[in-house]
């Protein structure tokens, strides 16, 4: 896909993977319909390019929200690829999660990407070519503890990506799938950082991630996988399940003490 003077709908915008392809995108010269419910994170961009990035104010667990986005996207003449990379996460043990918390993984990381991609679709359809990008997880292709409702989100974003690009296999609009690993963002609590170091996890940068999106999206890939080794757990985790269980079962003890820490208690691997 031709990058230069696309016509983008980004939710997560304000988000720190969000951002980081908002300001790639308008660097390629694409025009941008930023997504946030708040334009505070986006104002140094929102400055740097005022005639590629507008913003709307979107909480998209609401419908009307939802329709305040397809009206900003008719106004901006169409769409030709929408990015789907709002994404909420909290690092927990199951049993210590709230109801609510476990509403808001499934109301902002699944039922907002499939309503908003089915509201957007005749828009899309009508461009010559279009994409559907829909930022998941590593964690949508392996079941990982701590991260259970987090994991269930992000295995249905990825069965959805995978079902709709043959649904839409005869018309112009193709659907990639995207997987990044670990990423410095503001989504990720103390405790989940501090898990992160005590396990020596890679983490990337936002900036990162957001080149190889903007890579995977001007190739036309159907998927990208980011990170090594977690492109080969994957596989391992496809191939041979049993195997990653043992493995990951050693980790258990170290995931229940991180998750048992309150957020204002010293963390330390």
């Amino acid at each position: 896909m031709q990058l230069r003077n696309a016509r983008v709908v980004l939710t997560g915008a304000s988000g720190g993977i969000g951002m980081a392809i908002a300001e790639a995108l308008c660097a390629a010269g694409a025009r941008v319909l930023a997504v946030a419910r708040h334009q505070e994170a986006l104002a140094p961009l929102l400055k740097r390019y005022p005639d590629a990035l507008c913003w709307v104010a979107a909480d998209l667990t609401l419908p009307s929200d939802k329709r305040k986005v397809l009206a900003a996207a008719e106004e901006m003449g169409g769409v030709n690829l929408l990015i789907n990379a709002a994404g909420v996460n909290h690092f927990a043990m199951l049993e210590q999660l709230e109801g609510s918390d476990i509403n808001a993984m499934l109301a902002v990381n699944i039922n907002a990407p499939i309503c908003l991609t089915k509201l957007l679709l005749p828009l899309l359809k009508q461009a010559d070519s279009a994409m559907v990008v829909n930022v998941g997880s590593t964690y949508g292709s392996i079941g990982y503890a701590g991260y259970a409702s987090y994991c269930a989100t992000k295995f249905a974003l990825r069965g959805f990506s995978e079902a709709l690009r043959r649904e839409l296999a005869d018309t112009r609009v193709s659907v990639l799938y995207v997987a990044p690993r670990a990423t410095r963002t503001s989504m990720n609590s103390a405790t989940a950082q501090a898990l992160n170091d005590a396990l020596k996890a890679n983490v990337d940068d936002p900036q990162t991630v957001a080149s190889a999106v903007i890579h995977a999206i001007a190739g036309d890939r159907r998927d990208l996988y980011l990170g090594w080794p977690e492109r080969f757990f994957v596989r391992l985790n496809n191939l041979l399940p049993q195997l990653v269980d043992r493995g990951l079962r050693k980790q258990l003890p170290l995931i229940r003490r991180f998750s048992e820490k309150p957020e204002n208690e010293t963390l330390k691997p």
